[in-house]
């Protein structure tokens, strides 16, 4: 048995496109019903012209006329109505006459109407409604006598009122007939419309929850490849990306690991004999006084570097313990002035350089070595980076959704300096980068703000470095006041 081979992508498009074609077709019948239906209006528009021209064109009279005349006039025309019967209305001068005798005339008859009909000696018509809504053709003829070859209006105008009530009911019985023919055709072709649908979605559903679960990092996600079409085309290049990006995410894991135990382990052996170093410094800082100037320099030179040496190995391992996960808070129950008054102490800078706003009895939970790390770094950078003065400032606030008030610890680190350049903000947090590569051989490693970073994230708070409204850098700490272990 010959097996044919599935349908592609482009066949089924042109099955929906076919149903749009049905739709078309639907449509078309919608616009022939409009054609009928004008049809049936001026079949009766146009028998009531004619009936009513030729009429009154018969009828003779003379003028001037009376109302007696006039009365005459519109019951003969009155009682020879087509398609249907009419009721005539006379207009001549004053006078006013009406085939059923009720009025003299119709509140149906516009005054649009009356001036076409003095303009148009051949005569006019309007499809028109009742105050009540009821369907009604008017027919304005103007009577006229020749004269010299030419027509004349002889002053006398009468107007046809005909029901279209006839016609109406036609009209709304080809509109239920559509109704009732498009309920059936609309249920049946929903049918087509679910399966071309359901056909040429599923695959895309498939990869858009393929794609969702790769985004949250489930690299091992593959996609079922089913038929020959584009869509099982494109699913075999999404797994064959999704393989390959696993792979490459794979070797940089492994390489970030190894990056990270290296830097972890070299810190680690760094540390004991730096330790020896240190000390060994310290004693010889304490008699270079008594060396000459050139040796004494060289030591104090040796001294320094090696100050600068064991503070990068300090931020390595701290920063390596990040990346391991092996931080861990130890919360007490703060008084935030307080741990921001001791950090200025210890730091010496209680000299005027640095500014505080601390309101009193804002309290915390949050681990104090960290925040004092956080605190020190943040107006030790504003203070070697900006300039003085440096303005901290301390308030609460409530976090945007969190429904209580004052839940959140909110700090504020500004100096007066130039700011930071807009290149340099998306990258101040970065490891190692420091904005001016003249400052390369300082004494920061260049981890400061990113070790302050991690302490942050580790209390569930954030922090954002920015330029303030008056100039200078500013930094904005927002923590919880309860930070959760």
């Amino acid at each position: 048995m010959r097996r044919f081979a599935p349908l592609g992508l482009r066949t089924r498009l042109i099955a929906a496109f076919l149903l749009v074609a049905a739709i078309c077709a639907g449509t078309t019948a919608a616009l022939t019903y409009q054609q009928a239906r004008n049809a049936i209006l001026q079949q009766s528009q146009d028998t009531a012209v004619s009936t009513l021209r030729d009429l009154v064109e018969a009828q003779t009279t003379q003028l001037p006329m009376q109302q007696q005349e006039l009365q005459r006039l519109v019951g003969e025309l009155g009682k020879r109505g087509q398609p249907h019967p009419w009721t005539v209305y006379g207009e001549y001068g004053k006078l006013r006459a009406s085939s059923n005798q009720s009025v003299g005339t119709s509140t149906v008859v516009s005054e649009q109407l009356r001036r076409q009909v003095t303009t148009n000696p051949h005569g006019a018509f309007q499809r028109t409604r009742d105050r009540i809504g009821n369907p009604y053709l008017v027919v304005g003829m103007p009577a006229v006598f020749k004269h010299n070859g030419g027509q004349e209006a002889t002053g006398a105008v009468f107007y046809a009122v005909v029901s279209l009530d006839t016609e109406q009911t036609t009209v709304d019985a080809m509109v239920g007939a559509a109704k009732q023919g498009a309920v059936p055709g609309l249920a049946i072709a929903v049918i087509p419309a679910l399966l071309a649908a359901r056909s040429v979605l599923r695959p895309v559903r498939d990869m858009r929850k393929a794609a969702q679960r790769l985004g949250r990092g489930r690299l091992d996600t593959r996609i079922e490849v089913r038929g020959a079409d584009e869509l099982a085309g494109l699913a075999r290049t999404f797994n064959e990306t999704a393989r390959a990006l696993e792979q490459s995410v794979s070797e940089l894991r492994d390489a970030e690991a190894r990056a990270r135990r290296f830097a972890a382990d070299v810190s680690h052996e760094l540390r004991t004999p730096l330790a020896g170093m240190l000390a060994v410094t310290e004693v010889l800082d304490e008699g270079a006084e008594d060396l000459d100037p050139d040796t004494a320099k060289a030591l104090r030179l040796v001294s320094a570097e090696t100050g600068k040496l064991a503070v990068l190995v300090e931020d390595l391992m701290e920063i390596s313990r990040f990346d391991a996960r092996a931080a861990e808070l130890n919360l007490d129950d703060v008084d935030v002035a307080e741990a921001v008054t001791k950090t200025l102490e210890r730091r010496h800078w209680t000299d005027g350089r640095v500014r505080t706003d601390l309101p009193p009895d804002v309290r915390a939970r949050l681990d104090p070595r960290r925040f004092d790390v956080v605190l020190a770094n943040l107006v030790g950078n504003a203070l070697k980076h900006g300039g003085a003065p440096v303005r901290v400032s301390v308030r609460t606030g409530s976090g945007s959704g969190s429904g209580a008030e004052d839940d959140r610890l909110l700090i504020e680190v500004a100096d007066s300096g130039p700011g930071i350049a807009p290149e340099v903000l998306p990258h101040i947090f970065d490891r190692f980068f420091k904005a001016d590569a003249a400052r390369t051989r300082s004494t920061g490693s260049g981890l400061g703000l990113a070790i302050t970073l991690e302490n942050v994230r580790l209390h569930g708070g954030t922090l954002r470095a920015a330029n303030g409204p008056a100039g200078g850098a500013l930094f904005i700490l927002d923590m919880p006041l309860e930070a959760q272990v």
